[in-house]
């Protein structure tokens, strides 16, 4: 039997997610000019970059015949691809199910509530994020037909920013006749950095990838839950199976206080409302840009905006620690490219001028 073919919805929901703003942010560092390139995420259906995810694996699901028409779909999330599937998912008519850690944001447990989907709290006596996996796959082995999207572990998720997220990256830099340096991203799936990243590398071999993390909770280096962060959807309690730190370049890592700080600039001096990730993935980038030269093109995305985050620290005053990079950095502007130029050539090294 063939597979059900995707509904016309699902063929609507694309409009609505990917083809995001390319931002080229001006600032001064100790008083000098530099720039650096981010995507803006928020423009996405639900505010984030797991739309894109969603979206696409469950697309997948459908052309599989994995995911039928009305069928539960329950996945483990820290909050963005929770709000993502809920929302996705119920346009598409089948109820949601989603467990979460119960210290995610009030904002991120309303949204999930409101978008109609099903959410299970649990907590750290319980297990947290490990106790959220195994919680879904219970779920899902007692209910029929039941779909797991399972974005840790599923290699869709690497294929969705393969197929959006970095070419449009390429093409938007293209436009601006530049090519990449390097690429960071903060690690929650690792979709995005691994996505990105096999794409980037594909159209320039030498560009450098680079996955992200708090260090106050350095996951990725340690290869386990060590202390505690507030950078939420990223470092959760394990490595996700779908990154191969092997591919990847030196893991940057970030104070999660420098992180807020710099959201909170971004938001105070610029308007570009972003959370605390995309603080993280700035200082990431200008981390980056320091080592390799002021004039590197360093790409990064700003994956969510403030608004899941009005209940936390980043609403609040943070101390300026030493070290800080936030505190040495002046914004001034940013420029805004929509278009990623789908009519543009393949990626080519022969016709595009590298700035160095």
């Amino acid at each position: 039997m063939n597979p059900p073919a995707p509904p016309g919805r699902l063929r609507d929901l694309t409009s609505l997610v990917g083809n995001t703003p390319l931002l080229s942010v001006d600032f001064e560092y100790d008083g000098k000019p530099r720039r650096l390139h981010a995507k803006a995420e928020n423009f996405n259906l639900t505010g984030s970059i797991k739309d894109r995810m969603a979206l696409h694996i469950l697309a997948r699901g459908y052309e599989r015949g994995l995911l039928r028409p009305g069928a539960a779909i329950a996945e483990a999330t820290s909050g963005n691809t929770g709000i993502s599937l809920a929302a996705i998912g119920r346009a598409l008519g089948h109820p949601v199910h989603i467990f979460m850690p119960d210290w995610m944001s009030q904002e991120r447990k309303d949204l999930i509530h409101s978008l109609g989907a099903r959410i299970r709290l649990v907590s750290r006596e319980e297990g947290g994020f490990l106790a959220c996996i195994r919680l879904s796959e219970e779920f899902s082995a007692a209910t029929p037909g039941c779909f797991l999207p399972r974005q840790f572990s599923n290699e869709d998720n690497v294929d969705a920013h393969a197929e959006t997220t970095g070419p449009e990256i390429w093409r938007q830099l293209q436009s601006l006749e530049l090519q990449p340096g390097a690429f960071v991203a903060g690690v929650g799936t690792g979709g995005t950095i691994m996505g990105v990243g096999r794409y980037l590398r594909k159209a320039r071999s030498a560009v450098r990838l680079h996955p992200l993390e708090p260090s106050n909770s350095p996951t990725l280096t340690t290869g386990y839950k060590v202390g505690k962060h507030r950078i939420q959807g990223i470092s959760d309690e394990f490595i996700p199976d779908i990154v191969r730190l092997g591919e990847l370049d030196g893991i940057v890592s970030v104070d999660d206080g420098d992180a807020i700080l710099m959201a909170r600039k971004l938001a105070a001096q610029l308007g570009l409302g972003v959370g605390i990730s995309s603080g993280a993935n700035f200082i990431g980038a200008l981390m980056l840009q320091n080592k390799m030269g002021r004039d590197a093109v360093v790409v990064t995305v700003f994956p969510d905006d403030n608004k899941k985050y009005l209940s936390t620290d980043l609403m609040r005053d943070q101390p300026e620690l030493p070290g800080f990079l936030s505190s040495r950095v002046e914004l001034k502007g940013f420029s805004a490219l929509r278009r990623s130029c789908r009519t543009c050539r393949p990626p080519s090294r022969r016709h595009v001028s590298p700035r160095r």
